[in-house]
């Protein structure tokens, strides 16, 4: 990934958190510019003060039940550090950050996307600190900072979730979707919920990856989505809803992401999870601190945890494609998850992405839910 990637989100996401994003809400004297100039060393020497004790507020876009998992194995390593947790949707945990940032809340941001890690990078909001055991994650997979800002951990991606007993009505069968074509057939007209991207990570790396594997300079992306539009029944605020959705069966197909899919069909709904044969979309989840007047010396601990190989372990139950070197596998699926995923341009969706946006809403909006 490449960092001009927050270039475009700074515009979108800014706009309705604050008005102009100035200094870095800190005070910097010449010591602290000193630190900063050497804080590579600092940082990677481990030098600072840790706790193993405390309380920290944690901002995620980790699912809710993933949260209550990771948290529970976390509690029993360190029962005496109290963490809060504010979990929102990828986009509304991003634009509470930005309007934050003359006054942080946050001392930790937990599995949130890559792209709104670089987003606040560029604010110089995130504080460089480099957890141990950094080394072990793949390059491509943190921040390319002599001192990391933020670090990966698990990647998630597009996948179809098909309701067995709700196609069938339609005279269909699972495997008649294997495609983004084989969601344009006719019968599917009003049985097809998806995210809206404005408001979910997952819905906009669904969109970038169908204009890029329909081709970038070309329009035919855009009337791929004008056909589609035809058979969405609604555009939801959220990247797992339309899992949930179809899992219950208010409609036939939800496109939403692979974890979403395979938790609603473990917990015994009548779904199956396809991956398109195209590929996935896909974006990187990742950890970062905030930079504060006062670091609080736990948040140092949790981020320490949050890549270590317990939690790792923990990661690769739900997304087998973690930052690590051995990535895991979906079970029923046999091919390598890292297969799956397109070959994503980041910077090009970044460049672009105000514009792409802004051409959905005009184009899609109106299906979209209220929001609540």
């Amino acid at each position: 990934m490449k960092r001009k990637i927050c270039m475009a989100l700074i515009a979108v996401l800014t706009a309705a958190a604050f008005a102009g994003c100035g200094g870095t809400g800190s005070q910097n004297t010449e010591e602290d510019a000193s630190t900063k100039e050497s804080g590579a060393d600092e940082g990677a020497a481990g030098n600072e003060e840790k706790a193993d004790s405390g309380e920290i507020t944690v901002y995620t876009a980790l699912e809710d039940e993933q949260v209550s998992q990771y948290l529970e194995k976390f509690n029993q390593t360190y029962p005496d550090i109290t963490v809060n947790v504010v979990r929102e949707s990828t986009g509304i945990i991003t634009a509470k950050l930005i309007a934050e940032k003359d006054n942080p809340q946050a001392d930790v941001v937990w599995g949130t996307a890559a792209s709104s890690m670089m987003v606040l990078d560029d604010m110089e909001t995130l504080e460089p600190y480099e957890p141990e055991g950094c080394d072990r994650i793949l390059s491509q997979f943190k921040s390319d900072k002599e001192v990391p800002t933020w670090v990966g951990i698990d990647a998630w991606e597009t996948a179809f979730v098909v309701n067995t007993e709700e196609i069938q009505k339609l005279g269909m069968k699972p495997e008649d979707i294997s495609t983004y074509e084989d969601l344009l057939d006719p019968r599917l007209k009003g049985h097809i919920v998806m995210s809206n991207p404005n408001s979910s990570g997952t819905g906009f790396l669904t969109v970038s990856a169908i204009l890029q594997l329909k081709g970038k300079d070309s329009n035919e992306g855009w009337t791929y989505l004008d056909e589609l539009h035809e058979n969405i029944a609604q555009y939801v605020h959220s990247g797992s809803k339309p899992a949930k959705m179809a899992a219950s069966g208010e409609c036939a197909v939800g496109i939403s992401f692979g974890y979403a899919g395979i938790s609603q069909r473990d917990k015994g709904a009548p779904v199956e999870v396809i991956f398109p044969e195209e590929g996935s979309g896909w974006d990187l989840e990742a950890n970062a601190l905030m930079k504060k007047e006062e670091i609080n010396p736990a948040a140092y601990t949790f981020l320490d945890w949050a890549i270590s190989d317990e939690a790792m372990d923990l990661y690769r139950v739900n997304y087998p494609i973690v930052t690590v070197e051995n990535t895991g596998t979906y079970e029923g699926h046999d091919s390598n998850p890292l297969d799956q995923l397109i070959d994503n341009d980041f910077s090009w969706a970044a460049e672009n992405r105000e514009s792409i946006l802004n051409q959905w809403m005009e184009n899609y909006d109106s299906k979209s839910e209220a929001e609540s």
